[in-house]
């Protein structure tokens, strides 16, 4: 189903020298608001697949969405030559007011109409697929009719997208949640995959933040290694937007996670992996 294979990475600037020497990636991501008018010239270099993931479409505003912003989509996905492009299942305004995060929106049939509406919209500008990533979301609508798994399926069944499978995201509400990370894996429409995500996180007042600054705990990569066990394969990618560690421990962590997919490393000809 899936136009992406292998092990990726969130293309930034601030770590374009390390992926520039990782010869066995598979693709990239990149965040489509930042790019201009031209492709970044270290990320046309790789001659990768390479996605456009939005963050400001607000493909659950309530009033719909711009379609200036689809334009803008469409207009990278053709710079870029994309298979795909992604965006998430979140709103970041409503009423005028920009919230400047994701956030949650409830998983009723009412916010399935609004989704199911503007992703229809949002697809009919695009040249290429759509796919949606599910959110980390800090808090739950009280008056939510769905599960996370129930709402993506029907969201999928009614406008035909694949999956951004965030599998931190999925750990993250879990623990917020106090659910078992796996059970909830295992409720989501998997069998819709385009490619996933796995980033780092922390927990602060007591609650797991998916942060993308931190390194990916011990406990995501156990819940990646246990979905691999259990037959899953999927394209999978880091994400990592600040704090950029030194590259040596951006190659570890990059290994641990092709470790944990039962994937090839692409670390073993970097000038950093022969110091």
């Amino acid at each position: 189903m899936s136009a992406l294979d292998g092990l990726g990475i969130g293309w930034r600037p601030e770590i374009a020298g390390i992926i520039a020497q990782l010869d066995g990636l598979a693709f990239c991501e990149v965040i489509a608001e930042s790019v201009g008018t031209t492709a970044p010239e270290s990320l046309a270099a790789l001659s990768l697949p390479t996605v456009p993931h939005g963050i400001s479409l607000s493909l659950g505003s309530a009033e719909g969405i711009d379609t200036d912003r689809v334009d803008n989509l469409a207009r990278v996905a053709a710079l870029l030559d994309a298979p795909l492009v992604s965006e998430h299942v979140a709103f970041v305004r409503a009423g005028g007011a920009e919230a400047g995060h994701l956030l949650p929106v409830p998983r009723t049939y009412e916010a399935l109409d609004v989704l199911a509406r503007n992703i229809t919209v949002t697809q009919s500008g695009l040249p290429v697929p759509l796919a949606v990533e599910n959110i980390a979301a800090l808090f739950d609508w009280p008056d939510d009719e769905l599960s996370d798994g129930e709402f993506l399926a029907e969201l999928i069944e009614r406008t035909g997208v694949t999956l951004v499978l965030d599998i931190a995201n999925v750990y993250a509400n879990a623990l917020n949640r106090r659910r078992d990370p796996w059970t909830e894996l295992q409720r989501l429409p998997v069998d819709r995959i385009a490619y996933c995500h796995i980033a780092g996180g922390s927990v602060r007042d007591g609650m797991y933040h998916d942060t993308h600054t931190d390194p990916v705990p011990q406990e995501v990569l156990e819940l990646l290694t246990e979905a691999t066990r259990s037959g899953f394969a999927s394209a999978l990618m880091l994400e990592r937007d600040g704090h950029y560690p030194p590259a040596a421990e951006l190659l570890d962590e990059l290994d641990a996670i092709a470790d944990a997919a039962g994937m090839e490393r692409v670390t073993a000809n970097t000038e950093w992996s022969r110091l």
